[in-house]
């Protein structure tokens, strides 16, 4: 039985986990905090990316390192394709008369 078949549930559920302390992660960089309180929270966001990565490593091996890449790259290719075009924003901004 493969690792996928045996553990994809578990490890669907970990990506997701990673996926959504990463997506902190960036919304702490652009976020109204600031200083050590902003350093604080990425920090922590990333402590825990590292645990999850951990109880990946242990259900699927090496590849773990490679499907968590792969996962947080598709995310950023579906922000960037989900983002506002700068003309949209500003189409958004004009107010109706």
């Amino acid at each position: 039985m493969s690792s996928d078949n045996k553990y994809g549930s578990e490890v669907a559920h970990l990506l997701w986990q990673i996926s959504v302390e990463y997506e902190a992660a960036q919304q702490g960089l652009s976020g109204l905090t600031q200083g050590i309180s902003q350093h604080r929270f990425i920090t922590q966001r990333m402590e825990r990316m590292h645990e999850l990565h951990i109880q990946v490593h242990d259900l699927v091996g090496e590849e773990a390192m490679s499907l968590i890449a792969a996962h947080l790259d598709q995310i950023e290719q579906n922000a960037a394709n989900s983002a506002p075009t700068e003309r949209e924003t500003a189409i958004t901004r004009i107010p109706e008369t």
